[in-house]
């Protein structure tokens, strides 16, 4: 399936790919990636107001790690393409966890993407080397799981470095 490019009627008929993508998110022609962790920010904006938010999310983002292991083994699957750019569910099950970490505000919020984004796409050891050797479900969400701990680890350094 080399030449194969995944649409949103194909995501359709594909409920775990569909959650696989992001909602569709991970269609995006350029920087998947980016736009594929964007409806982390309403999601956990929403979870925020009902309640969820710190440990609570934390725990939310591990058990929804769990799921991105079949979710992604299976979006690989259907798609005949290892760790295909689309899939993004990494990124928001990530980006969840960072918030769960941060302030609940807006430049917060904005660091921690721009910060997660940028560990995400540079990789810097052991996220590549995790990237390059950890394949299947598992490797898709590790790697972006790392970059979400180095996020957190520096902004909460930051935070207690201005405080």
């Amino acid at each position: 399936m080399a030449n194969f490019t995944p649409d949103f009627t194909w995501l359709k008929k594909r409920p775990l790919c569909f959650l696989g993508f992001g909602f569709g998110s991970g269609l995006a022609p350029i920087a998947p990636g980016t736009f594929g962790t964007l409806p982390a920010l309403p999601i956990a904006f929403f979870l925020y107001l009902i309640g969820i938010s710190g440990w609570w999310l934390a725990v939310l983002s591990m058990v929804l790690f769990i799921w991105g292991i079949k979710i992604c083994n299976h979006t690989e699957r259907e798609l005949g393409i290892q760790d295909y750019g689309g899939i993004v569910w990494d990124e928001i099950v990530a980006m969840l966890l960072v918030l769960a970490f941060m302030p609940f505000r807006w430049d917060w919020w904005l660091a921690a993407f721009v910060l997660f984004r940028l560990f995400d796409a540079i990789k810097p050891w052991p996220i590549k080397w995790l990237d390059a050797r950890i394949h299947g479900g598992f490797g898709i969400m590790l790697d972006d799981t790392v970059a979400a701990l180095f996020t957190i680890l520096i902004l909460k350094i930051t935070a207690w470095l201005i405080i």
